[in-house]
């Protein structure tokens, strides 16, 4: 299985009512018919997000595929194309970007029904090998993140190794780190803890600092896998 993870702003102009609104209600129907999908999540950052500046991004959507080759298939398809153009309707397609990636689930606890979902875009300290990061990243940081606990669940969606090999450049992010909480008041709370203390320091190991990141309200369109 893999994941692809977008990630947007808003078309110029647009509220950011009138953004989610029809990202949650009108864009589903055409990505919905796209062959292959056995999964499809919309993350919608919070309005307390925007109180004081715009945030990196409006959101993140992820659509799973059983293989790259499936994902592949799309491109000439009727269906890719009409998602295409109606992502016109409500994205500013410059902002757009995207990432394969493969998903490691470190923490396998429930999503909480009205909990909040941490968006945490990960890149590999300078000079490090993506491999060593990768590891590091899954089997030394992932534990210890593991260990805070208002932590309800934790992913890591590690870009794809091919990424780096067949692409003319690097990919903008080295993954994804998703974590999910009762609420932002736990997020909080989080920050006050040893385990958080922790996990901070050892930031400085594997990623470059202040990763930029989103708070977002998750929204399952297609439930199945």
């Amino acid at each position: 299985m893999v994941k692809a993870v977008s990630f947007f702003k808003r078309k110029p102009g647009m509220s950011v009512e009138a953004f989610q609104a029809y990202w949650r209600t009108a864009h589903p129907a055409v990505v919905v018919k796209l062959p292959g999908v056995r999964r499809y999540v919309q993350s919608h950052t919070l309005p307390s997000g925007y109180r004081k500046r715009e945030p990196v991004y409006d959101g993140i959507a992820e659509v799973w595929f059983d293989d790259t080759r499936a994902m592949r298939a799309l491109a000439e398809t009727s269906e890719y194309a009409a998602v295409r153009a109606d992502e016109a309707q409500f994205i500013d397609h410059a902002t757009m970007g995207l990432l394969i990636t493969e998903e490691h689930v470190i923490k396998d606890g429930p999503v909480p029904r009205d909990g909040v979902k941490n968006v945490e875009f990960v890149t590999h300290k300078p000079g490090m090998p993506i491999d060593a990061f990768q590891r590091y990243w899954r089997e030394v940081h992932g534990p210890l993140a593991a260990l805070i606990p208002v932590v309800r669940r934790y992913v890591q969606s590690h870009t794809r190794r091919s990424a780096y090999e067949l692409a003319a450049r690097a990919p903008l992010y080295d993954g994804v780190a998703l974590t999910w909480f009762d609420d932002t008041q736990a997020m909080r709370l989080s920050a006050a803890t040893a385990e958080y203390a922790r996990v901070r320091a050892d930031e400085a190991n594997f990623i470059t600092a202040d990763p930029p990141f989103i708070i977002t309200k998750e929204h399952v369109i297609v439930a199945g896998r």
